[in-house]
């Protein structure tokens, strides 16, 4: 510990020491002082630790009497999140308690008649509503409502539970999270990595038990994803072993490999040292490692020599998280355009700007010194040009920079590889609006103060720029009575995006104007039942008025429109859409809960019934010339219904005209 390491801890001894020695007149000013002494500690590891082996004496203090802890028999635990939101000093209360609660589940006595078994389910339950602190994934009500400094110490206290917790009475809802995760195919893998860790190292498996056979199966995904893999699970033993297997044991290896990946999304080390062996000693044994498609195969085939010598430039056992992605890129036959080839060859050649390689080492975990930024980089594209779906903001409020770099890793993959390749060899972008170039590092802020790293190379690159000049551009197209978004959305991503804008919100007036012909709107130009039978050709951006669990406004949020179409499992309409903050624990009030899977849901789509979307959405883009005509096919009943929707939760916000509107 550092010199105030040391006296955080003092502070904390001596605050206890006066605490059980106030009188009756002094013990409520103790008890807060002692509680902010407590607030410093929370925020790291060591501290939680000592406060842990301090919990019991400080409830035979009397620490929590006369408090809501008092009993921690009669602690609710779907009520623990509301009370971590709450700030200190209910937070830190809530934590110390918490810990409390930890050393009966390990069997330790206080004066509590809390059970063993019933702490031990408190905590379980408790984890279960609070994974995303325990994985620092917030939810977008979260981020939007915890300081910086509460955040750091929720998210540490979880982390803490998480690693010294009896976690054997989750494994359902972890299964359930997993699998919810993988859905997604989330480019960065790190929350689900560290479920998965979590089940390998602290739960025993029966094979016999459904719930436990699934997670089994994850953890054979990432720690033993094929015989030789499980007979030699150090990376080094296990490249000796592929290199002395016989035909017949490395297409064996090969296709248990390949199925894990196909079905998962998972890489692991293993996947890499057989990746790099095949390629060089048996290529004809790539299609079945990357368990690929008759499309991939055949782009295989076409281009094996330039795939090998990317595959064998990036990737190795210390970094290979995007082979999923380049298995995707063969499937979408992307080697087969010239500029994306050209774009990758030129990517290679550059050499990196110092700061940009700063940056990209704070975006990886456990950084390896064999491993250049550069390599690093290129492993993060191949993974987002194979998985555009899978981009993700994490806690920073850049959905609209995510969007962006997931439309064009979709529609333009060689705009983004030069853009990249600009902003790695420049550490500055230059994006024109309005006839005049906007210059990144001559802008000032954007919606970003501090980045958190814990995003993809790609972006950790990318956001900062972008961020900057979206915000120059909404600057810039603010005031002209209408919602800036009509110009700064084509001018960032791209001409795809269409020259009709449609908002319900007018911004000079603080007011929803003509929902019904907004609605109407929406409808003729995305329902396949009221357009005509279209098909969506490019994603559509579309502004949402996010709302908590009771249908409150929380603010807006970007997201795309890629398909309206009918559920396969069920025949409802659903909209899926890209949501850039990759949650899939939602609930925005009303029954509105988006899904991620089970609703015939592509991989890194969400989803909602078309009705439940509509009634969150605020703007979006459409062809002027074809829709309106189409506008009054749509049911009087079924604009009716999303119009409620809307006024019993965001709407009421705001004052609502019935004004017709030129749409």
């Amino acid at each position: 510990m550092n010199a105030v390491s040391e006296s955080v801890y003092h502070n904390f001894e001596s605050g206890l020491e006066e605490f059980k020695a106030a009188t009756s007149l002094t013990r409520q000013d103790k008890a807060q002082r002692l509680a902010g002494r407590i607030d410093l500690l929370c925020r790291t590891p060591k501290g939680l630790a000592h406060l842990y082996e301090r919990s019991l004496d400080l409830e035979e203090a009397g620490f929590f009497e006369n408090s809501a802890w008092a009993r921690p028999e009669k602690q609710v635990p779907t009520l623990v999140k509301g009370t971590l939101m709450a700030g200190h000093p209910t937070s830190t209360f809530e934590i110390v308690s918490e810990l409390r609660i930890l050393a009966y589940a390990k069997g330790k006595q206080g004066k509590s008649a809390l059970t063993k078994a019933d702490a031990k389910a408190f905590l379980e339950e408790a984890l279960v509503h609070n994974l995303e602190f325990a994985f620092d994934e917030l939810t977008e009500e979260t981020r939007s409502k915890l300081t910086p400094q509460e955040r750091k110490k929720v998210v540490t206290h979880y982390k803490f539970l998480l690693d010294n917790a009896d976690l054997g009475g989750i494994k359902a809802k972890l299964c359930e999270e997993i699998a919810m995760v993988i859905a997604q195919r989330p480019v960065v893998s790190r929350s689900v990595r560290k479920l998965i860790e979590a089940v390998y190292q602290k739960m025993d498996l029966d094979p016999a038990d459904s719930v436990d056979q699934r997670l089994l199966y994850y953890v054979n995904a990432v720690y033993f994803p094929g015989p030789l893999a499980e007979a030699h699970t150090e990376a080094t033993d296990y490249e000796s072993a592929v290199a002395a297997a016989d035909a017949s044991a490395l297409e064996t290896e090969a296709e248990s490999l390949g199925k894990y990946l196909h079905e998962t999304g998972l890489t692991n080390p293993y996947l890499a040292v057989m990746l790099r062996h095949l390629l060089v000693h048996a290529p004809d044994l790539i299609p079945v490692l990357l368990n690929l498609n008759g499309k991939g195969k055949a782009e295989w085939k076409r281009y094996k020599d330039y795939v090998t010598e990317l595959a064998l430039e990036v990737f190795s056992m210390h970094n290979y998280h995007g082979i999923y992605g380049l298995k995707r890129m063969l499937e979408r036959n992307l080697f087969s355009r010239r500029p994306v080839r050209a774009g990758l060859t030129n990517l290679k050649l550059i050499k990196i700007h110092p700061q940009v390689e700063k940056r990209v080492h704070k975006s990886i975990a456990d950084p390896t010194g064999e491993i250049s930024a550069k390599q690093y980089l290129l492993g993060a594209l191949v993974a987002i040009l194979g998985q555009p779906l899978g981009i993700g903001q994490g806690n920073n409020a850049t959905c609209q920079s995510a969007r962006g770099i997931s439309m064009w890793a979709h529609h333009s993959p060689a705009k983004l590889i030069n853009i990249i390749t600009t902003v790695t060899t420049a550490n500055n972008l230059i994006m024109r609006f309005e006839n005049q170039d906007l210059e990144s590092l001559k802008l000032g802020k954007g919606l970003v103060n501090k980045l958190d790293y814990a995003l993809d190379a790609v972006s950790v690159i990318l956001v900062p720029h972008l961020d900057k000049i979206y915000n120059e551009m909404m600057r810039r197209a603010a005031g002209r009575g209408e919602d800036p978004h009509k110009w700064a959305n084509p001018a960032l991503y791209g001409q795809w995006i269409l020259t009709g804008f449609a908002s319900a919100y007018n911004p000079v007036f603080n007011s929803v104007q003509d929902f019904n012909g907004f609605v109407r709107l929406f409808y003729a130009s995305f329902h396949p039942e009221y357009n005509g039978g279209r098909e969506m050709v490019y994603p559509n951006p579309i502004g949402l008025f996010i709302t908590t669990s009771k249908g409150e406004l929380l603010g807006f949020h970007a997201v795309s429109l890629l398909r309206v179409a009918e559920n396969p499992e069920g025949g409802e309409m659903r909209a899926y859409f890209l949501n850039p903050n990759n949650e899939g624990r939602q609930d925005w009030g009303q029954g509105i809960k988006p899904n991620v899977f089970g609703h015939g849901e592509r991989y890194g789509e969400s989803s909602l019934p078309v009705d439940h979307f509509a009634a969150r959405t605020y703007a979006y883009h459409f062809n002027p010339l074809y829709e309106r005509a189409r506008m009054n096919l749509v049911p009087d009943e079924t604009v009716k219904e999303i119009t409620r929707l809307a006024k019993e939760s965001w709407g009421k916000a705001y004052t609502w005209s019935d004004i017709k509107k030129e749409w």
